[in-house]
């Protein structure tokens, strides 16, 4: 296990958080075996750590149009855009998972137009891409061009909400340095047994 800081930034202590907190990080714990770092570098700051991850779960566990995959590949492909090592480790683990596929991942974070995708989703890749690099540049053309994929009007604020969110996210783990846990590089590596 690494012996590297979680953070530049102090980490609280669990006996310390508010308890709805404590609650929400141990039932994480209890799921996937460790707590992911993300938990307790936003437990310093408890109103935040609440929008924040009421934020996430309704753009990452809501039904729709796209799959949980698919949000998680959107995070992926924007995260490594923005240099973010902590979300692309950690969702690259999660997108492995839910995607029930060992490689996509790795050739999301590098090149998604070379990923063993569809062209569905690289269309949507092309989109968030945009969103999180060139937020302001976005107009109807690129819109446009989700319609013939089969993305409504909902699908595309989806794709938008959760590109933005994770450019926001990015910017944080870069700025207080957040460490990937050890456990999420190899989470989904192997192939599920059929």
């Amino acid at each position: 296990m690494s012996q590297h800081p979680v953070s530049r930034f102090p980490v609280p202590d669990l006996a310390e958080m508010p308890g709805d907190i404590r609650e929400r990080i141990l039932a994480v714990q209890e799921k996937s075996g460790f707590i992911p770092n993300i938990f307790l570098v936003l437990a310093r700051r408890p109103d935040e750590f609440r929008a924040f991850f009421a934020y996430h779960d309704a753009l990452m566990d809501k039904p729709g149009n796209l799959t949980k995959a698919e949000r998680e590949m959107i995070v992926v492909a924007t995260s490594s855009a923005n240099q973010c090592q902590y979300c692309v480790v950690a969702h690259g683990a999660i997108l492995r998972i839910r995607a029930k596929n060992p490689l996509i991942a790795d050739q999301v974070a590098i090149n998604y137009h070379k990923a063993d995708i569809t062209p569905r989703q690289k269309a949507m890749l092309d989109f968030a891409l945009k969103v999180a690099l060139e937020a302001h540049a976005v107009g109807d053309a690129d819109v446009a061009a989700l319609k013939p994929h089969g993305f409504d009007e909902e699908d595309v604020w989806d794709i938008a909400a959760v590109a933005a969110f994770f450019a926001m996210s990015n910017r944080l783990a870069n700025v207080t340095s957040l460490r990937p846990n050890d456990e999420f590089y190899m989470l989904g590596r192997s192939v599920p047994a059929a």
